[in-house]
């Protein structure tokens, strides 16, 4: 019997600062709305989908960056996207910081949760590579604060769902290709990714027009390496002044791109995804059991990062971190 899971990538167009989560939730729903009226099981949203992209501004005041931050989910505002996900029968992925109490200590992550079709949560994931960096830098036209604000999260799991095996990442992550083969030797056969990504990349602005095609590049790549769908969802358009890419996409086993958005604002893509399709990629080519040779990678987990640079001189942590892309 096939395993269909019908996808809709549910992307939003700009948060403005003042905007409430109560507005924001509301936009949430009437996508959910739509993707339910297509036909829909599972709608996945971007990244820190209840707000406006907080780490682009320095602030120094605890009480107003914890605003950002939900204590719970579901929450006041939230509790009513999950009570349409149980009346309609449609699951979601929703992208948030979370502020988290565990074992007294007070943690702060920028997290995704994989909610199913009765509106219970099954999955949690807290993201792993934290682009951008940690201290104000006014040369820039804008900050990427993520390593001020978050920590990074302990890894990437999967989760049983939707009739198969079901794994999350967050933006940043997209661009690494552990992100996938972690997953992938874990026998994930779809990736959710929400993501706020600017046009603009001020460290390297040589980059700016490539922007969404290394979006696309990664995750067409991510996604025939390991046999599986990759679902791609943007927070696009000019939010406070910042230019952030569009792109959102729904890529197949084989790579290739099976549906995406056309517009920079609310908008879904939608795909019928044949998870059985993945088993043609998992069986031959990137039949892992088979044709891996994990002795020969043990720089990969032995050595974070080149000790020489292109032109022979060291590596430094700041050059790494300048270059990270959201």
């Amino acid at each position: 019997m096939a395993r269909f899971v019908n996808v809709a990538a549910g992307q939003l167009g700009p948060i403005a600062r003042n905007e409430t989560r109560t507005e924001v939730v509301a936009r949430l729903q009437a996508l959910m709305r739509r993707a339910h009226a297509m036909g829909c099981h599972l709608i996945v949203y971007p990244e820190l989908a209840l707000t406006t992209f907080f780490p682009r501004w320095y602030i120094e005041d605890q009480v107003e960056i914890d605003r950002y931050f939900e204590r719970e989910m579901p929450g006041p505002e939230t509790r009513l996207l999950f009570e349409l996900s149980k009346q309609l029968g449609v699951g979601f992925c929703l992208g948030y910081a979370e502020l988290a109490v565990e074992d007294g200590r007070t943690h702060r992550y920028n997290t995704s949760i994989l909610v199913d079709r009765d509106g219970t949560i099954v999955a949690r994931y807290r993201k792993v590579h934290l682009p951008g960096h940690a201290e104000h830098e006014p040369w820039r036209r804008f900050q990427h604060l993520e390593k001020r604000y978050f920590e990074p999260g302990p890894g990437f799991g999967v989760a049983n769902a939707f009739g198969g095996v079901v794994g999350m990442a967050i933006c940043n992550d997209r661009r690494w290709p552990e992100t996938y083969r972690v997953m992938g030797l874990q026998g994930v056969e779809m990736v959710l990714i929400g993501y706020n990504t600017p046009v603009h990349n001020p460290p390297a602005p040589e980059h700016d027009d490539l922007s969404l095609f290394h979006n696309q590049l990664v995750m067409q790549a991510g996604a025939y390496q390991n046999g599986t769908w990759v679902v791609g969802v943007a927070k696009a358009g000019i939010e406070e002044g910042v230019d952030q890419i569009g792109g959102s996409c729904i890529v197949a086993p084989s790579g290739e791109i099976v549906a995406s958005c056309t517009t920079k604002g609310d908008e879904i893509a939608v795909a019928s995804c044949d998870l059985d399709l993945c088993n043609s990629y998992k069986r031959t080519t990137f039949n892992f059991d088979v044709h891996r040779q994990p002795h020969a990678y043990d720089l990969i987990v032995e050595r974070k990062g080149s000790s020489l640079m292109a032109d022979g001189s060291p590596v430094s942590t700041t050059t790494i971190n300048q270059g990270a892309r959201p």
